[in-house]
């Protein structure tokens, strides 16, 4: 790859990362989700309860239960219509499991 390819890639890449920022700003992030079209927008609220999900297990210093790991890795193989239907499996299950998990009593015998 020349360098004037690599330069152009990497500005592209770039590019791409930015749209990825988390945002400081609680209303701006809420006027971008606002500007997105309505399935856009659906699958964006839950990849963020997922990525919510996810802070508060690594708070809590939790692993992720291994199926789910392995369903989110086939998420952005599924049909755009899926992905929707599968990320709201996913964060039920994660809600589950940490009712589950809140209900053991510690110690069993």
């Amino acid at each position: 790859m020349s360098k004037d390819e690599q330069g152009n890639w990497s500005k592209r890449r770039s590019g791409a990362l930015d749209k990825l920022a988390p945002f400081d700003d609680r209303n701006q992030y809420e006027q971008r989700l606002n500007s997105l079209p309505a399935e856009q927008k659906e699958l964006a609220e839950e990849s963020t309860r997922f990525a919510d999900l996810c802070q508060y297990f690594s708070q809590q210093k939790m692993d992720i239960p291994p199926s789910v790991v392995e369903r989110v890795g086939g998420v952005s193989k599924l049909p755009a219509p899926d992905r929707l239907r599968a990320m709201k499996d996913i964060n039920r299950e994660l809600m589950e499991y940490l009712n589950d998990v809140g209900q053991d009593p510690g110690i069993r015998q």
